[in-house]
This record gives structure tokens, C-alpha cells and sequence, in this order.
């Protein structure tokens, strides 16, 4: 989907078209039923799911207040009636196991949320978290390691936009983001 599609407010993160594709294919919602979207900001990576997915339930959990009701207005406009919004802070009590987890943002508490999420995750289940931050990239794998994660996917993005700067065009980069996708294994508590 393009990002163009999205209710937008000032200050309130959206992942973007780019990252967004490449997370939510990692993510295998297709042989998925419930996914958890930690940090959901304007809600983008919930509602593609939503919408590619029907039968799946999302849960996305946000706690910024400006970004909750942004979240409900897209929500509301793609008629997504197959996402909750839970407001407040990961980790936080989730009834139902999830099949996939993604994270875009940590609020500075990365490793508390990695192994929150492996919690919250049936076996099989994939984790799914992008950063910009050389640092967090070095926490999570770290950590990954460091509680037995054996096969994890890494991938760095820079992707360049086509803008028209005058008479001419150039290639406009973003900012580069790190994708890590890992799945739970049977040893993983």
C-alpha cells in the first residue's frame, strides 16, 4: 500500500512502504492467525495486514495518545474491524498467543520486549523488529544469541526516492533501517 493511503498526524511514526513490504513478507501472515504490532504508531503495518489477511486477528498496541486516535481514525477509514487497539506500553498482558510479532519501536526496552514477545509466541511463530539505530541492531542480535536464537535473518535497507530538484531529478535517501526476522523454536521460553 502506498503510504500516501494513511491518515497522517505530525510526530506520529508510520513504517514506511518499503519496510513495511519486506516486514510484513517475513513476517509469513499467510499461515497465521493472530499478529501482535508492538508500537503501532499510525497503525500502517496493522491495517496492510488486516487487509491482506482477513482472517487474521491484530492486536496493535500503542501507547501515545496522538498516535492511538490516528490509529483508530485508519483503522476506522479502511474499515479494519479485525484489529484491537490496546492502549498502554508493551510488555504488557496478551490472553491469546500470537502466530507472528512485529516491533517497530522499543521505547528503550529492547530486550525486555524480545523476551516478551518470544512469550507470547506459539512455537513456529515469527518476531519481526526494524531499527534505525546501529545500537538497537546490536542489542537485538546480541540478545537474540544470547537466549538461543539460532537462524536470524538481518537485512540492512537504503532506499533512494526519484525527486525532482529543479530542472532536473535526483534519487532522495531515506534513512537506513535494519530488519531482523527470527522464528520461535521449541527451546525458546
Amino acid at each position: 500500500m502506498k503510504d500516501e493511503l494513511f491518515l497522517r498526524g505530525e510526530k506520529v511514526p508510520m513504517t514506511k512502504e518499503v519496510v513495511r513490504a519486506l516486514a510484513l513478507s517475513k513476517l509469513e501472515l499467510h499461515r497465521a492467525s493472530h499478529l501482535i504490532d508492538v508500537g503501532a504508531g499510525t497503525g500502517s503495518v496493522s491495517i496492510e495486514a488486516a487487509l491482506q489477511h482477513p482472517s487474521l486477528h491484530v492486536t496493535a498496541i500503542e501507547r501515545n495518545p496522538a498516535a492511538l486516535r490516528l490509529l483508530d481514525e485508519n483503522r476506522q477509514h479502511f474499515a479494519c474491524s479485525n484489529i484491537d487497539i490496546l492502549p498502554g506500553e508493551a510488555p504488557m498482558m496478551i490472553t491469546e498467543k500470537a502466530d507472528a510479532v512485529f516491533m517497530g519501536g522499543s521505547g528503550g526496552h529492547l530486550t525486555e520486549l524480545i523476551d516478551w514477545a518470544m512469550c507470547q509466541l506459539h512455537c513456529g511463530g515469527r518476531l519481526v523488529m526494524t531499527f534505525i539505530l546501529q545500537e538497537n541492531l546490536n542489542t537485538a542480535l546480541a540478545h537474540l544469541e544470547h537466549i538461543g536464537v539460532q537462524d536470524v535473518d538481518c537485512l540492512q535497507l537504503h532506499v533512494s526516492s526519484l525527486t525532482a530538484l529543479g530542472s532536473g531529478h535526483y534519487f532522495k535517501p531515506n534513512n537506513p533501517v535494519f530488519v531482523i526476522a527470527c522464528q520461535k523454536e521449541e527451546h525458546h521460553v
